[in-house]
């Protein structure tokens, strides 16, 4: 151990070793068989960075491991935007550097029981602000949020109905810095212990006190997935013999993917008959996802727009959270040279304005996202605040067919399922298409990758309100209340020093009397 201690004296080699231990967590979120090492992958990050000799060291050491885990959950951009994805990765690793000397601060050296019980509640918290931050939009949003990883534990699901999905990247968090304590701190393993045996008490009262959606009924959602299908008038046509398969099998809503219709339906009378005609064939309304430039409005837009037997309903939801780089670009003057490295957005789409509820033609409530804004929360929430009963998302990721990022966009559909108590539909033109219900369980096939199909869903509709989206973000707000606290708490410590530190001894001072001079000197 002294020798590896040894060897880490090398900046390089501690840089590298701190952007592999950030990169771990990762392999919690591709094999749904490794959710549980997201509760100690933490552990070699936290006890390299508690051992910094400085505390600039464990900014920087929390610098490089914020790197290499967001290099790590971003690699599949990597055929996208080249080098670009490092200045990314390493723009957004700056956010763990306060985290890094956090938890130096915390846990240096032999920390005492009462400063690793607060490092228990204060260092989550610190991950947690990283995450709120780097989930603003202009940043790349909440994809690769830690608790994420969850998504296929039961008990895990339950927690997010009471704090969404922030709750579970506290209690990760919590448990890998108990972890860490058992490992490095032997002094202070009683609260390690403590907060391990508390996290499984919670885990357990959530599995039995948190509140189970009330099934209300079933509806018939049939998802319409293409494929890899080159050029806009072959994809429709394709959509089109896929969803003409469905007529006879009593489908309420039909549902296809983002980019689904590669024209303005106001410009596209005839299109617009056409998907009419599927309605009334197949008794059920259809949604689609338009992506095009608006007959009516300047610039391009993603909307998700509901046709009926009779046509434009006039229900259409414009795309409102747009992904960075890939439909448009931040700060364009400064950095519109990605275009020339990578395939960012030549043209920036435009947003919408407000999120939408639409009435199915039977009466079912559906609140359509576009894509990326599936992995927001806070959408979901609203659309259930807003009477939504079946939440849907259209996607379509071809791009990145190859890579993990369509197995990891669906597993999102089941947490916000469970946030709000309400069933959700991920529909993709490509990738990985899904159904959820209301608890976060799936339901039915899951669509793969190379599937070109339709296929319809008995979802279980529920009532009732879950508690995350009763109280919204408390657990955030809750972390943010805990920084302040301890930086309070902090602060006043240092004022105590500072104050009871004795003075710097002065010997007193001696004056020496100058006899008078005698005259004639």
């Amino acid at each position: 151990m002294k020798s590896f201690g040894h060897w880490l004296t090398s900046p390089w080699r501690r840089s590298a070793v701190a952007a592999l231990a950030g990169a771990l967590p990762v392999l919690a979120f591709p094999a749904p068989s490794l959710w549980w090492l997201a509760y100690v992958a933490l552990v070699p990050w936290i006890v390299l960075v508690r051992s910094a000799p400085t505390g600039k060291r464990a900014a920087y050491d929390g610098w490089c491991g914020g790197f290499g885990f967001m290099l790590a959950m971003h690699h599949w951009l990597l055929p996208s935007l080249h080098v670009f994805t490092f200045v990314i990765a390493a723009l957004l690793g700056a956010l763990w550097a306060p985290w890094g000397g956090l938890v130096r601060r915390c846990l240096a050296g032999t920390p005492s029981p009462v400063r690793v019980a607060a490092a228990l509640f204060v260092v989550p918290s610190g991950w947690l602000a990283v995450e709120l931050v780097r989930s603003w939009q202009g940043l790349g949003g909440p994809w690769g949020v830690l608790g994420a990883s969850q998504w296929q534990v039961e008990p895990a699901l339950r927690l997010a109905s009471v704090g969404g999905v922030w709750l579970l990247s506290f209690l990760v968090v919590a448990v890998n810095v108990a972890v860490a304590v058992l490992v490095a701190v032997r002094a202070a393993r009683v609260p390690a212990v403590a907060v391990c045996v508390a996290t499984a008490a919670a885990a357990s009262a959530a599995w039995v006190w948190s509140p189970r959606p009330d099934t209300d009924g079933r509806s018939r959602i049939a998802v319409v997935q293409p494929g890899v299908v080159e050029g806009a008038d072959r994809r429709f046509a394709r959509e089109e013999q896929l969803t003409r398969e469905l007529v006879g099998q009593d489908a309420d809503l039909i549902v296809w993917g983002e980019s689904s219709v590669g024209f303005d339906l106001g410009d596209r009378p005839d299109l617009a008959a056409r998907i009419a005609r599927l309605s009334r064939e197949t008794g059920a309304d259809v949604l689609v996802n338009v992506d095009a430039r608006r007959s009516d409005k300047p610039g391009i837009y993603k909307s998700s727009v509901l046709v009926g037997p009779d046509g434009l309903t006039g229900d259409r939801y414009d795309k409102m959270r747009l992904v960075p780089f890939g439909e448009y670009i931040p700060a364009r003057s400064l950095l519109g040279w990605a275009t020339s490295v990578g395939k960012a957005a030549g043209e920036d789409r435009r947003q919408g304005s407000e999120q939408v509820v639409m009435d199915v033609g039977n009466g079912l409530r559906v609140g359509p996202m576009v894509c990326f804004e599936t992995a927001f929360p806070d959408m979901t929430r609203h659309l259930a605040e807003d009477g939504a009963e079946v939440l849907v998302g259209q996607s379509a990721t071809s791009t990145f067919q190859q890579s993990w990022a369509p197995a990891q966009h669906a597993s999102l559909a089941a947490l916000r399922a469970a946030e709000t108590g309400r069933p959700m539909v991920h529909a993709t033109l490509t990738g990985v298409s899904a159904v959820y219900d209301a608890s976060g369980q799936r339901v039915g096939p899951r669509l793969g990758t190379t599937a070109s199909t339709s296929t319809v869903y008995e979802v279980p509709l529920a009532r009732g309100v879950t508690p995350y989206v009763r109280f919204g973000d408390w657990v955030p707000h809750a972390a943010l209340l805990i920084l302040a606290a301890w930086g309070l708490g902090e602060g006043v410590r240092v004022l105590r020093v500072r104050r009871k530190a004795p003075g710097p001894r002065v010997p007193p001072v001696r004056t020496v009397r100058e006899s008078p001079a005698r005259p004639g000197r």
